[in-house]
């Protein structure tokens, strides 16, 4: 059945101009070049860790389920650690009107794509693996997250946090509650496949968008350390273009990471400690992860409203999953509840292997591209093979999904985008597909971004063509309609699917992953994906 659905996002418009940011960014790699006197050394010493009261510290699972989490044991044989983080949906604003709704969201989508399509054309400044390669010399050097049997007491059990819609905050993105520093405190951060760097935005702000809550400050953590130029792991974040020269042994390193148009942030690469929260058997607690890279950002500017920074899921080395693989192994998953669920129902991120997930009986696996040369190494990118429509396989030629050599094209999967997004003449197909399916509904020609749209007043149960994905490798995704369809207003129903241009990437989004179960591994190279009602997990 099709339900009815708001995104209700809002798109922050910023009024700082792009030369004036960019000035302000090079007066800061001067001083940083040159010794940052704002750089915190870090000497102070706390007798203990006081956790602030937070509502996610005490809610392992905000399910309306009255059995509580269902916390995975550790395994006898000693196999890596779970981490089970939630994500709570905030109360969507029930004046924006669904029509608005949708063309903001298309309008931050654009923005992202333009983003994800910079970075593939500028893959210089974002492979830091590539560099690695170039220099064998540095990988003993690069540290990741403090292994577990640096802690006396062990790791042991789930980690739980939240994540949140970000639909009453502008965003079509997800947003995770983390602690950061010694003490914790409480950030709300972005959940992105699409990005590796994890940034907050930081003290001294010179340039910084509106965010909930105050800005992280270093001087306020005894656990904060900036990494200095000549740190081998400087190497790993996208330095000013052209590179300023590396003077003395404790200058910092500095970062510059641009997303878009809008979107880029500037500061300090540094190492904190994460507080994670971890349960079993139904106790929770709380261990520091120690040593986590990040950005400390002091000019930032795009559609991040609302967050504090990004926390990034993607393949690269900084990506916050890939600094915990010591702990909890190659693999991850998250199940994001539907946008029109309870504001209580959680959506869940987890870190480790999931046994209930893997041995769901409709659990299915594709393959992740790996080691092609024209890839972004941190993008998920799968291979699709056709699109079947109303159980049709449409007429679109094999070469139209392929990677070119120049490194666009292809498709990923990605948390950060809202809706799904396919490449012409891809789009286009799909969408006359849908329209010579469709039957008994009069097509409204002129509503604006979404196409087609239906009138269904007075109809109780509409009926619209079935959607798949089949992959090279065989897998096939199918979709319920509420995954593809968007229900606008009370007489309107369009497809939340959009086109890019031919040499973009593909995408499937956020809202096409809902309730299902997505599982990221690495170690193996594969995607899984289980239907799942999201709120249970």
């Amino acid at each position: 059945m099709l339900v009815r659905v708001s995104l209700g996002l809002l798109v922050l418009f910023l009024s700082i101009s792009y030369a004036a940011f960019e000035a302000t960014a090079r007066i800061h790699y001067d001083r940083i070049k040159t010794g940052n006197p704002n750089s915190n050394s870090n000497i102070s010493s706390l007798a203990g860790i006081e956790f602030p009261d937070h509502m996610s510290f005490n809610a392992v699972s905000s399910s309306t389920s009255t059995n509580g989490c269902s916390c995975l044991n550790d395994d006898d044989d000693g196999s890596k650690k779970i981490v089970k983080l939630h994500l709570n949906q905030r109360q969507i604003d029930s004046k924006t009107e669904p029509k608005s709704s949708v063309l903001e969201s298309t309008m931050r989508d654009s923005i992202r794509i333009q983003a994800l399509h910079t970075r593939v054309i500028e893959k210089k400044n974002q492979n830091a693996i590539s560099r690695l390669n170039k220099q064998s010399s540095l990988k003993p050097a690069i540290e990741k997250a403090a292994a577990p049997e640096s802690y006396t007491d062990g790791f042991s059990g789930q980690l739980v946090a939240t994540l949140e819609s970000g639909v009453s905050l502008g965003s079509g993105e997800y947003f995770i509650d983390v602690f950061i520093g010694t003490p914790p405190k409480h950030f709300s951060l972005i959940l992105d496949t699409g990005s590796d760097l994890n940034w907050i935005q930081c003290v001294p702000c010179y340039d910084c968008f509106e965010q909930t809550g105050p800005y992280y400050d270093p001087n306020e953590s005894s656990s904060y350390r900036n990494i200095s130029c000549q740190d081998p792991r400087c190497n790993l974040v996208s330095p000013p273009d052209p590179p300023l020269p590396c003077k003395t042994e404790n200058q910092t390193c500095p970062y510059y990471y641009w997303y878009g148009d809008s979107s880029n942030t500037t500061g300090d690469f540094a190492v904190e400690t994460f507080t994670v929260n971890l349960t079993s058997n139904g106790n929770s607690e709380f261990k520091p992860v120690e040593n986590v890279m990040f950005g400390c950002g002091h000019w930032n500017r795009g559609l991040f409203h609302g967050a504090a920074g990004l926390l990034g899921l993607g393949r690269g080395p900084l990506s916050f999953a890939s600094q915990l693989q010591s702990l909890y192994g190659h693999s991850f998953s998250y199940c994001l509840v539907d946008r029109n669920s309870d504001t209580n129902v959680s959506s869940k991120l987890i870190l480790g292997e999931d046994k209930a997930l893997l041995n769901h009986p409709n659990l299915n696996f594709t393959s992740l591209l790996t080691g092609k040369e024209n890839s972004v190494d941190t993008f998920y990118y799968v291979q699709i093979k056709s699109i079947l429509v109303g159980g049709d396989i449409l007429p679109i030629p094999e070469e139209t999904w392929r990677l070119s050599t120049d490194g666009t094209g292809g498709t990923i999967v990605d948390s950060g985008t809202t809706l799904s997004y396919f490449a012409d003449p891809t789009y286009k197909i799909i969408k006359e597909a849908f329209v010579n399916k469709t039957k008994g509904y009069p097509l409204l020609k002129d509503f604006p971004i979404l196409n087609p749209c239906y009138n269904v007043s007075g109809i109780e149960n509409v009926e619209l063509p079935d959607f798949g994905i089949e992959f090279l490798d065989g897998a096939v995704w199918n979709f319920p309609v509420e995954n593809y369809f968007i229900w606008l207003e009370d007489d309107v129903v369009c497809l939340a699917i959009l086109g890019t241009p031919r040499s973009a990437l593909s995408i499937i989004g956020n809202y096409q992953q809902q309730n299902f179960h997505i599982l990221y591994d690495t170690k193996k190279s594969r995607l899984g994906y289980a239907p799942m009602k999201c709120a249970d997990v």
